[in-house]
């Protein structure tokens, strides 16, 4: 089932993700509703606080991008990145490797908003996937795309991570963004107040 994605304003995306402790069907459905939705979104990640639950729970499907290579080592052995997506990973935890680089990031809480985000090249990561452990290795965009998606499951923004100047300039679309995200919560409110038409 596709999802609204939560946009830049919404206070959930401040929210740290609660561990997952057991992974039920719920969970599972959740990832799969998470999967739809990214994918009909023609994104490459979203963190669970981007359809409104404050969990450690992340989808990445760097799969389609062709201009962005990605590198995976599975036990040590390399792999096609392809073969994995889309990963679902709760409670990742990540190790920063190599130098930083710059590179163009989006986000879809952040709609036609990129900037030029420092990350690490390489990352380690362990997690757990819908079944069972999982320990790799990641470079290129998918190494970033990682970091992205950590960072929300920690309430930290791509924005965040921008230089100053790049914040400054993208400072009047940020706040119109965020009104325009205020008003759309009070309209759902005000229709929520609304009695039922169908109610006795």
């Amino acid at each position: 089932m596709k999802l609204p994605i939560l946009r830049y304003g919404d206070p959930i995306l401040r929210a740290k993700g609660r561990r997952i402790e057991k992974i039920d069907h719920r969970i599972r459905e959740l990832a799969a509703n998470m999967i739809e939705t990214m994918g009909a979104a023609n994104g490459i990640g979203l963190a669970a606080q981007q359809i409104g639950e404050a969990r450690q729970l992340t989808v990445i499907d760097v799969s389609r991008v062709e201009d962005r290579p990605s590198t995976i080592r599975i036990n040590g052995e390399e792999a096609e990145p392809s073969s994995v997506m889309p990963l679902v990973l709760i409670n990742p935890e990540l190790e920063l490797h190599g130098e930083a680089e710059l590179g163009v990031e989006g986000c879809l809480s952040f709609p036609e908003i990129t900037g030029d985000i420092e990350r690490s090249r390489s990352v380690m990561v362990r997690a757990q996937t819908l079944d069972g452990g999982i320990e790799f290795e990641a470079g290129g965009l998918l190494a970033r795309a990682l970091q992205h998606e950590v960072d929300h499951l920690n309430g930290i923004l791509f924005i965040d991570r921008m230089s100053s100047a790049a914040k400054a300039a993208l400072a009047s679309r940020l706040k119109r963004l965020q009104k325009e995200t205020k008003r759309g919560q009070c309209v759902r409110r005000d229709r929520e107040l609304q009695p039922s038409e169908t109610a006795l």
